[in-house]
């Protein structure tokens, strides 16, 4: 059995030595080098993150509720707010969604305490446009570029994910908003009427719609293509399969609850972490970690775990460190709110 230090690359003796070349290849979530263009379905991102080919969204099976609730947000084109625990699976609710029914890549929006509804809506570089005004008015005055600059202000414009999900479409897409309990207190009520109405308004294109050829400008969407805005207005056809997720930081107002579809996902049981780690690490790590599934199953029922963490351990331990593999995966799997 090797010892523990045989794994170590950092060896902290002052020594410089060749040891990084030792290193082995990095988790499927945490490999930067091998991500390439999107799939049909999916973005390299998502896919990291998810498990590359072995998508989790493939091998995720919902339990009954989670099932019924899903399926209710769909017939009612009512956004699904899903809350639950760090690693509970809430947000590959959206992937496998996605996934089944083949509604393309998932719009992902990530809230954190800045965020605005603007944010998703869309973004207007104002100061790219003055720049190109400026650069136009020194150029000859001939040249078409000034007329560009100042007539052409959808180019300026880019929609967010929640901004694309709107978009006339014969199929819904889905929009994953990332914990959105982490935003400030005015969001979730800033939300209310873009969910409830399925259109915003583009002031920057509003005031010039009688300038556009047909009303309609071009701008880019979140997945940077040109699409066509008419009247300034984005207005969905089809409703977006819409998930929010929380973790449960935070109360929501009821106008928001009384919109949404609410789903909440119990802590996972024993099969289901066992699912996670195989879409992530393949068959062999889940049944050579099936010890410390069970061990993070039983913490867990006292102290708040994130199963970010399980996998950490059982790649760490499997990859690098057999001998002394319980200690260290203690040391991974810390827990994260505060003892009682």
């Amino acid at each position: 059995m090797s010892e523990p230090s045989e794994w170590l690359i950092y060896r902290g003796a002052g020594e410089p030595h060749e040891g990084i070349e030792q290193l082995p290849p990095p988790p499927p979530w945490r490999d930067f080098a091998s991500r390439g263009a999107p799939a049909p379905d999916g973005d390299g991102s998502a896919d990291r993150r998810l498990g590359g080919h072995r998508h989790i969204a493939e091998l995720h099976r919902p339990g009954a509720e989670e099932l019924e609730m899903i399926n209710a947000a769909l017939y009612l084109r009512r956004p699904l707010l899903v809350t639950g625990t760090p690693g509970a699976g809430k947000s590959t609710l959206a992937h496998s969604v996605a996934h089944e029914l083949g509604l393309g890549r998932v719009l992902r929006w990530p809230i954190v305490s800045r965020t605005t509804l603007l944010d998703g809506l869309y973004h207007y570089d104002a100061i790219a446009r003055l720049q190109d005004v400026q650069i136009a008015a020194h150029s000859a005055a001939a040249d078409p570029g000034g007329a560009r600059a100042a007539d052409d202000v959808g180019s300026y414009i880019r929609l967010g994910p929640l901004g694309t999900a709107l978009l006339p479409s014969d199929r819904p897409r889905v929009l994953l908003i990332d914990e959105l309990d982490k935003s400030d207190i005015d969001l979730p009520n800033d939300l209310l009427n873009v969910l409830e109405e399925g259109e915003f308004g583009i002031p920057e294109l509003e005031r010039i719609t009688d300038r556009l050829p047909d009303g309609e400008a071009q701008v880019l969407d979140d997945d940077g293509n040109k699409v066509k805005v008419r009247g300034g207005r984005v207005q969905c056809t089809s409703f977006p399969f819409v998930v929010l997720t929380s973790n449960g930081e935070r109360d929501f107002p009821a106008p928001l609850m009384r919109r949404c579809i609410h789903l909440e996902l119990g802590r996972p049981d024993h099969q289901r972490l066992a699912t996670f780690v195989r879409a992530h690490l393949g068959d062999e790590a889940a049944r050579s970690g099936d010890d410390l599934i069970a061990h993070f199953l039983e913490r867990s029922r006292s102290e708040l775990l994130a199963t970010d963490q399980l996998l950490n351990a059982i790649y760490l331990t499997d990859a690098a460190a057999p001998a002394g593999r319980d200690r260290l995966a203690d040391l991974l799997i810390q827990r994260l709110d505060r003892p009682r």
